[in-house]
C-alpha cells in the first residue's frame, strides 16, 4: 500500500471557457500525474463571474474532488442552497455561521481522508474575521477528524500569503493561495513540513487579463470607468500544484508546480 498521497491543488477556473478547457484536461493531467485526490478553486466559474450550481457540477465532471471558493464565494444567488446541500463545496471559514454554508469539509476517499479549509485574506480585502484566529479555530476542529490538512488561503497581498503559510507551518498539510490569477514561482516545503505556494495561478484564457478580455481591462485602466468583464474565446492553461503528502505523518515529502496549456 502506498504511504503517501497525491494531491493536485487546481487555481481558480475562469469562466465557462476555463470550465470547458478543465473538462478537457484535467482527466489526463490527473492521469499523467497518479492524482489521487484533485481541489479545485471554482468561485470564478461561473459565465459572468462567481460560481453557480452548473459551473460546480462541471467542475465535478471534469474529476474534481472538492471545490474552494472565495470573495466570490457569494456573487450568485443560486449558490446559497447548493452550498448548504452540498457537502464537496465550501465556501470561506471567516464569514460568520449563520451564513451559507461551510468553511471547512473533510473528503473521505475510502483510503484516505483530507479535510480542506477555505479562508479569506483581509489585506485590500474584506473585513472578515482575522484569517489567523480563523485557521487556528478551524483547525483545531479539523485536527479531531485528520491528519492530513489543506488550506486554500483565498488573498490578495503576497505579504499575508506568506506569513500565513508560516504561521501554519507543521499544523496543515498544505497552503496554497488563490485569488490573484496569476501564478507564483515559489513552492517549497517550509521548515516544519507545510507544502505550500503564494499562488496556485489561474485554469483560464492565456491571452487575457487575469482571464478578461485584455482590450476590456485596458480600458478600464484607461478611462476609470466600469466594465462588464467578458472572457475571451482564445487557448487556455491550467495551473496549480501537486503536494505529494505522507499519510501517516501529514506532512508534505514533495511539491510540484505544474502550467498546462495546448495538451
Amino acid at each position: 500500500m502506498n504511504s503517501n498521497v497525491r494531491i493536485l491543488c487546481v487555481g481558480d477556473v475562469v469562466g465557462s471557457v476555463g470550465t470547458d478547457y478543465l473538462m478537457k484536461k484535467l482527466p489526463i493531467i490527473k492521469r499523467e500525474n497518479n492524482i489521487d485526490v484533485c481541489v479545485v478553486n471554482g468561485e470564478n466559474s461561473a459565465k459572468g463571474n462567481g460560481i453557480t450550481p452548473f459551473s460546480a457540477e462541471r467542475i465535478f465532471s471534469a474529476g474534481a474532488d472538492f471545490i474552494t471558493t472565495g470573495n466570490h464565494a457569494f456573487k450568485r444567488a443560486e449558490m446559497y442552497r447548493y452550498y448548504d446541500e452540498t457537502l464537496s463545496v465550501i465556501r470561506p471559514a471567516n464569514y460568520k455561521d449563520s451564513v451559507y454554508g461551510r468553511g471547512y469539509a473533510v473528503i473521505d476517499k475510502g483510503f484516505v481522508r483530507i479535510g480542506v479549509a477555505n479562508i479569506l485574506g483581509t489585506a485590500f480585502m474584506e473585513p472578515l474575521e482575522n484569517p489567523f484566529d480563523c485557521a487556528d479555530r478551524v483547525l483545531e476542529e479539523l485536527k479531531k477528524e485528520v491528519n492530513i490538512i489543506l488550506v486554500d488561503f483565498h488573498a490578495e497581498a503576497t505579504s499575508e500569503k506568506r506569513a500565513f503559510g508560516f504561521y501554519l507551518d507543521g499544523r496543515a498539510s498544505a497552503v496554497f493561495g488563490t485569488h490573484t490569477h496569476v501564478q507564483t514561482a515559489d513552492e517549497q516545503i517550509l521548515p516544519l513540513g507545510t507544502g505550500y505556494i503564494t499562488d496556485l495561478g489561474m485554469s483560464g484564457p492565456i491571452d487575457s487579463v487575469l482571464g478578461v478580455t485584455k482590450e476590456i481591462i485596458i480600458e478600464k485602466f484607461r478611462t476609470g470607468v466600469p466594465k462588464r468583464f467578458e472572457n475571451p474565446e482564445t487557448e487556455c492553461e491550467i495551473q496549480g500544484c501537486i503536494f505529494t503528502v505522507d499519510k501517516s505523518s501529514g506532512k508534505t515529502v514533495e511539491v510540484e508546480r505544474i502550467s498546462y496549456d495546448k495538451i
